[in-house]
């Protein structure tokens, strides 16, 4: 079966009552049981619940894995992952990566006895360099966020099952429908939901993909235990937005192609970063596992001014500014104030996160419409 009609029809099946074809939002809390702990599969919905369930069968399935769980955020996702370790393990994470993420792992759970080491994983000896007895899994983003470093899956993967430790991939920039981390030997392929997969900007919801029983059992009892679990009415609403993720990513990856290419024309712009540059680092391993190269950009200004970029935002009348991504909308951010505020200055710099950094979620509006208004926004500064 091919993408577009899994995402239209992987989990689901008419209503057996009434024979809807739009799986029912199952607003209920709780089940009847027959007998003392004899029901149907569903107990309490914290656990199960079958809007839920169907929305996990269909994401299994767009990442070609055996097994789905849905959280309710994307750092609830991860926060379930992390809890598969233990005081004095040891986690290997690229250095340039979401600021949420990067705050749960040095405010949270370092004071539990968890070691994150922060690397550039384009330095394959420097990964290896850093493994030790204690190493227990590495964490990937590709493309990451928000300098669109693209990270060689299968590089990784190799050097992680040569020394038996999880791999984990955020995949939430390129989406299933670009990017299958699984087929490439992942362990786990996880997502912010909130962004391509609900596609809206009407959900906040997390995701966990993966073709290991043994983890998969793991996550759904601490999802189970600590209860970070969605509600039926966001399943729905992701569920409901997955039936056009094909279609919108397409546009996504032309109007970002498109914009991209305007920007590193433009004599304001500095960098632009975008991995469908054939100069962008690690371009090629792109195109080896992405099907196209996505609609997030970054870029700064030759001026490397924070308040000429401000304004820049600022002027914006298509592009809005917000922070998340992923929606059909057009959104600017600027992450040194907003998405990676919580990491440290210096250590954002060294990757190239610099104070006049601009953040574009392209959307599927048309794509001149996008251009002139990024055009009429340089010229106002």
């Amino acid at each position: 079966m091919k993408f577009g009609t899994k995402a239209i029809h992987a989990g689901q099946e008419p209503d057996p009552t009434t024979g809807a074809i739009m799986t029912p939002i199952y607003q209920t809390s709780t089940y009847v049981q027959e007998a003392p702990g004899q029901h149907k599969g569903y107990a309490y919905a914290r656990g199960k619940n079958p809007t839920r369930v169907a929305l996990e069968k269909c994401l299994a399935a767009l990442e070609n894995a055996k097994h789905g769980l849905c959280f309710s955020s994307g750092m609830g996702a991860a926060d379930a992952v992390i809890k598969l370790l233990r005081p004095g393990d040891e986690v290997i994470a690229t250095d340039d990566l979401y600021g949420g993420t990067y705050r749960m792992f040095t405010k949270v759970f370092a004071n539990y006895g968890i070691v994150f080491h922060f690397i550039d994983m384009h330095d394959l000896d420097l990964v290896k360099s850093k493994i030790n007895s204690k190493t227990k899994m590495l964490w990937l983003e590709t493309p990451t966020n928000p300098m669109m470093k693209i990270i060689d899956i299968q590089e990784l993967v190799a050097i992680a099952k040569i020394n038996s430790l999880i791999t984990l991939v955020d995949n939430t920039f390129a989406s299933p429908y670009l990017q299958n981390p699984l087929d490439m030997g992942a362990d786990i392929a996880m997502h912010s939901a909130t962004k391509y997969l609900g596609g809206h900007s009407d959900v906040v919801m997390g995701a966990l993909m993966t073709n290991n029983d043994s983890l998969y059992e793991q996550l759904a009892f601490i999802a189970n235990s600590c209860g970070a679990t969605p509600g039926p009415m966001d399943s729905f609403l992701v569920l409901r937005g997955l039936k056009t993720l094909h279609l919108r990513m397409k546009a996504h990856c032309s109007n970002g192609a498109a914009v991209a290419k305007f920007l590193k024309s433009h004599p304001k712009v500095g960098k632009v970063y975008w991995p469908g540059f054939e100069d962008h680092p690690n371009h090629l391993v792109a195109k080896k596992q992405m099907k196209d190269f996505g609609g997030m950009i970054s870029f700064t200004l030759k001026s490397d001014s924070f308040e000429e970029a401000s304004k820049l935002a600022q002027n914006l009348e298509v592009f809005s500014l917000a922070e998340s991504l992923g929606g059909v909308e057009s959104l600017v951010g600027h992450p040194a104030s907003m998405t990676h505020a919580s990491i440290p200055r210096e250590e954002r710099i060294k990757t190239g996160l610099v104070d006049s950094l601009l953040r574009l979620s392209v959307g599927v509006e048309d794509e001149e419409d996008l251009i002139n208004d990024l055009k009429q926004a340089l010229e106002a500064i």
